[in-house]
């Protein structure tokens, strides 16, 4: 019988470490979500101000755009906008919009950093991009040239089109 007892003693007390560890390992869990959720909303920040100054930069050499602040559901960011009117031979109007938008989406449940993009020329679609990165492995500096990139392209585009 005593040897009955402790065996039962010792179950009990792996029970209790193997729960002790569980808990352990759920709060590690919970904490390193609370990380990675702040390290989104600080990257987040960083990335939309680098949209802002791209996309302004962008207005001032094609005037007539209009810059527009997202804050929606589909995340944070900024967009440049124009709308064109052509008049024709016998007043015919034809109306042209252009746009370009990049937005930093929420955060998800699989703790990646996202970009997305749509770009419009004249009513006609060129881009429509996503770029994402995992948190952990997060290399902000691919994401700034990104955004140079695209705003880059966006202007030769726009620059051949008008």
């Amino acid at each position: 019988m005593v040897d009955f007892e402790q065996r039962l003693e010792k179950a009990i007390q792996r029970g209790k470490r193997a729960s002790d560890a569980r808990a352990r390992v759920e709060a590690e869990k919970a904490l390193s979500e609370q990380e990675l959720r702040r390290l989104h909303t600080q990257c987040r920040l960083e990335l939309c101000e680098h949209i802002q100054q791209c996309l302004e930069k962008l207005a001032q050499y094609f005037p007539g755009f209009r810059l527009e602040t997202i804050h929606s559901e589909q995340g944070w960011g900024t967009a440049i906008s124009r709308d064109d009117v052509e008049v024709q031979k016998r007043g015919r109007r034809t109306n042209y919009f252009s746009r370009l938008e990049m937005t930093i989406p929420p955060v998800n449940q699989y703790f990646v950093l996202e970009l997305a993009a749509k770009a419009t020329i004249r009513n006609k679609e060129y881009f429509n991009r996503r770029h994402f990165e995992k948190l952990a492995d997060l290399d902000l500096t691919s994401f700034t040239e990104l955004i140079d990139r695209w705003t880059l392209e966006y202007a030769e585009l726009y620059a051949s089109k008008s």
